[in-house]
């Protein structure tokens, strides 16, 4: 990879962000005009209409850029986010998994010159032997096979340059996010700005990302289900990171086994996620799928810890009392938890009603339904479209909606569990499950009452 290979001039990328929200900010302002002549359901259609367009310039824009652009064109590739009506709908998704594919591709000479800058060392002085073939690919690097001692380890290496082509592109988040306030005008685009840039920085450093996989090492070590691997600390660098290697059945393996395999795998999934977040309120932000490997126990491996939260303990607990409030239907307790918390900046303009409702449709599987559920991709779409399309009843709700920055990538999560298990098809009483940390209920699951024993053993030590 070359500089010319991957711009990293801010004016450049700058120009583009900024033409498309001039261009939007000029169509907003000739809809304002217009609709104050038009009828009810013309204004509507209109706005509706600005919405697609913007939409798609947000699109466009991502998709002349690399770095951190590249990532949230995977995030939004993965999860039919509900931004353009369904006739619009392919073409969109296909645009975006462009961004999602378009891992760059570097020549192994190159990402050798990371390694031994990084460790100080030639390749061959500190491994015993070195694959040159990466075994996977991302956004910002590669992972390559080797082995150190005689164990074999997995080497994730960035990419040459990246760091200051994603740097480039975060000066330009606002902007993005700027577009992004057109649809949404309550969102506070300034403070959400500042966590996605302070999210993706932290995913640069490896050394950091190394932190937070030990983290979760200590967390599970010994745990019935969840495994993570360990990290050579001693060989993580800010650009490399080296961790034990585990072999696996990938999730495209997992999506053809039967039914009961599918629910067994999709409760494991559910259980570390959101676990993670509203127990040990440290969790991984990024549920994807090619994050697992279900080992030959059983025992489920999970991957990448570059994207990581550490909450306090009062926004979780505002998280699961407005959970409690939507499982209770109790709509006066629900708007006073959001508004005194800052998440309706004018509370006067949201019916309680309508936001239960608007609230209940994004939730439901696992706040409401106390029954078994099967979670499918058409379901994990649904759920999206109903919370974020122009056509929604409740979009009028979620445009008078604000959300905290610290809020951010926790809600990032419950969407993408959502649509990996979506994809997984699995199966569950997710709402007996969650009710675990939503009310410290007892387990009701076999997995649930191993790994209650696992935590107990666990405080007590």
């Amino acid at each position: 990879m070359t500089d010319k290979s991957m711009p990293t001039g801010r004016y450049r990328r700058l120009a583009k962000v900024g033409t498309a929200a001039a261009g939007q900010a000029a169509k907003r302002a000739g809809t304002r005009a217009a609709n104050v002549v038009r009828s009810e359901e013309k204004a509507s259609a209109a706005l509706e209409k600005s919405h697609i367009e913007t939409a798609e310039q947000i699109v466009a824009v991502l998709g002349t850029m690399k770095g951190a652009a590249m990532k949230v064109g995977q995030v939004l590739s993965f999860v039919d986010v509900g931004l353009v009506p369904e006739e619009y709908r392919e073409e969109f998704q296909r645009r975006l998994a462009t961004l999602r594919d378009a891992a760059p591709t570097v020549a192994f000479k190159d990402m050798r010159k990371v390694i031994e800058q990084d460790l100080g060392e030639p390749l061959r002085r500190v491994f015993d032997d070195f694959d040159e073939q990466p075994i996977a690919a991302a956004s910002i690097g590669q992972v390559y096979r080797a082995t150190v001692d005689g164990r074999e380890v997995a080497v994730k290496v960035q990419y040459p340059g990246i760091n200051r082509a994603v740097q480039a592109d975060l000066k330009n988040v606002g902007l993005i996010l700027r577009l992004v306030g057109r649809i949404a005008p309550q969102l506070d685009t300034k403070a959400l700005a500042n966590e996605v840039r302070a999210r993706i920085v932290e995913e640069l450093d490896y050394e950091l990302e190394a932190a937070n996989q030990r983290t979760l090492v200590r967390m599970y070590r010994g745990h019935p289900f969840i495994v993570i691997p360990d990290v050579l600390t001693s060989l993580s660098r800010e650009r490399v990171i080296v961790s034990e290697f585990v072999r696996g059945d990938g999730f495209a393996v997992l999506e053809s086994e039967d039914d009961d395999e599918r629910n067994r795998i999709g409760e494991i999934i559910f259980r570390f996620f959101y676990g993670s977040m509203f127990r040990q309120r440290k969790f991984s932000g990024d549920p994807h799928p090619g994050n697992l490997l279900r080992l030959p126990d059983g025992k489920v491996a999970f991957l990448d810890f570059g994207l990581f939260k550490q909450m306090e303990r009062e926004p979780i607990e505002l998280e699961l009392a407005c959970q409690r409030a939507v499982a209770e239907n109790d709509e006066s307790e629900l708007h006073r938890l959001l508004a005194t918390n800052g998440f309706l900046p004018d509370p006067a303009r949201v019916d309680p009603t309508e936001l239960m409702a608007y609230c209940v449709d994004a939730s439901w599987w696992y706040t409401r339904a106390d029954h078994d559920v099967k979670l499918t991709s058409e379901l994990a779409a649904k759920a999206m479209l109903e919370t974020a399309n122009p056509r929604s009843s409740h979009f009028r709700t979620m445009r008078h909606q604000d959300i905290k920055p610290e809020h951010l990538l926790g809600r990032r999560l419950g969407v993408l569990v959502l649509a990996v298990l979506g994809h997984l098809r699995a199966s569950a009483n997710w709402h007996r499950i969650a009710r675990e940390w939503m009310y410290g209920e007892e387990p009701g699951t076999e997995l649930g009452r191993q790994e209650a024993q696992f935590f107990a053993r666990a405080a007590a030590r």
